[in-house]
């Protein structure tokens, strides 16, 4: 057998070590830095199939795949897949806690997790898969999960994907090939997931909808955003039990109890972190985009907040104006304004409450003596943008805030 791996990151690697045990003899090349725009067709008709990495787009060959659809292909046992632009990580993680408390054999794979190639071996009949899936997993999916999570939709990832439309069509792929024996979970108020939903032949749910009053103080992650993402977990395992969301709420309480008692919120997803001198201190490093520092922001509407925000932006500065307006809201006390976006920020707008700095350090420091005016209050580091001008990626940008919060 002979296969061609395009791209080796994460899942690249995953795939060449799966082939290797399972596949005796297998030839495989890889081809780290593909570039699609030079693709000649005749250069990969001689591999007997060849495997996409999540970022290059749909080549229209005959013996082309993914790691996702050869994992839909080969799965034993029912999958959850969860999309949107925000909130699948956090929602995947409450439909894992939720699982768990109910003794699944539950998966957590995708974005959030090992690439699915990885636990394959693993499934049984009975597991359940927990799949976070991007609109690059999603971009020529030809089976859909059985259980399908709709959230927030809005424009991303428009570097690489032609335009919205072929954003929204990728997205689509979750839900456009289920059957009526499936569940489709949309949010009822976006009209994009709507839209998406109803391509979806399953039996639909939409979210968010009111929770019991002990179950929703028993969420710790602070955010009405958050409590929609737990609304959309309870429906996801309610349909695994065949069952509606309120049978699900009344009859499994302790479960659901227990399950919120063990859940862990994700890295660098509005994170609370320590609190030191009446200053709590949190991390949305992960907030790559004017809309999930909205939500961060919105999260703390009675707290005096001090906010650090900027980095690579990935509009060529068509949302700045976005963000500019975010910034206006009352408890922002303080601006600390870093990176690329952030000096154009600055220069842009003028406001009193902006500091600009150079360093992630010097932007801890600044917000710190800030706070400690205003204490109690509230640090939170949101940048809004990409992490490229100033770390390696968004998990560095993340860490580096972490350890330096630690040290204080």
């Amino acid at each position: 057998m002979k296969i061609a791996l395009l791209g080796y990151g994460k899942e690249g690697k995953s795939a060449e070590n799966y082939f290797k045990t399972h596949s005796k003899g297998a030839k495989i090349d890889i081809f780290d830095n593909f570039d699609p725009k030079k693709l000649n067709p005749e250069d990969y008709s001689s591999y007997d199939i060849f495997f996409r990495s999540p970022s290059v787009p749909p080549l229209g060959l005959s013996n082309e795949s993914s790691v996702t659809k050869y994992f839909f292909d080969h799965c034993p046992c029912p999958i959850i897949g969860v999309t949107g632009t925000k909130g699948k990580g956090t929602t995947c993680s409450f439909i894992k806690a939720l699982l768990d408390a109910e003794h699944e054999d539950a998966y957590l794979v995708g974005n959030i997790g090992s690439p699915s190639i990885d636990i394959l071996d693993k499934l049984t009949p009975t597991s359940v898969v927990v799949y976070e899936m991007s609109s690059f997993q999603l971009w020529d999916l030809e089976k859909s999960p059985h259980i399908a999570i709709i959230g927030h939709i809005e424009p991303d990832h428009l570097n690489v994907h032609k335009d919205y439309a072929e954003y929204l069509s990728a997205k689509s792929n979750i839900c456009r090939h289920q059957t009526p024996k499936d569940y489709c979970i949309y949010y009822s108020e976006n009209p994009e997931s709507v839209k998406i939903a109803k391509k979806s032949k399953a039996k639909k749910l939409p979210f968010p909808f009111k929770l019991p009053e002990n179950i929703k103080n028993a969420i710790t992650l602070p955010g009405i955003h958050n409590q929609n993402n737990f609304t959309a977990a309870v429906a996801a395992v309610a349909s695994f039990y065949n069952i509606s969301p309120d049978a699900y709420l009344s009859e499994h309480q302790t479960a659901i109890l227990n399950g919120l008692k063990n859940f862990k919120g994700l890295p660098h997803r509005l994170e609370f972190l320590r609190e030191i001198d009446g200053v709590k201190y949190y991390d949305d490093n992960f907030s790559t985009n004017p809309s999930s520092t909205r939500v961060a922001v919105n999260a703390f509407p009675d707290e005096n907040v001090v906010i650090i925000i900027g980095g690579r932006d990935k509009t060529n500065n068509e949302d700045l104006p976005e963000i500019h307006e975010i910034l206006k809201s009352k408890n922002l006390k303080d601006i600390i304004l870093m990176g690329e976006s952030g000096h154009e920020l600055a220069r842009r707008y003028k406001d009193a409450r902006f500091t600009t700095v150079e360093s992630l350090e010097e932007a801890i420091n600044t917000a710190r003596e800030k706070a400690k005016l205003l204490k109690p209050a509230i640090v939170l580091m949101s940048p809004s943008a990409a992490s490229f001008d100033m770390f390696k990626n968004v998990y560095d940008r993340g860490d580096q805030y972490k350890l330096l919060i630690e040290k204080m």
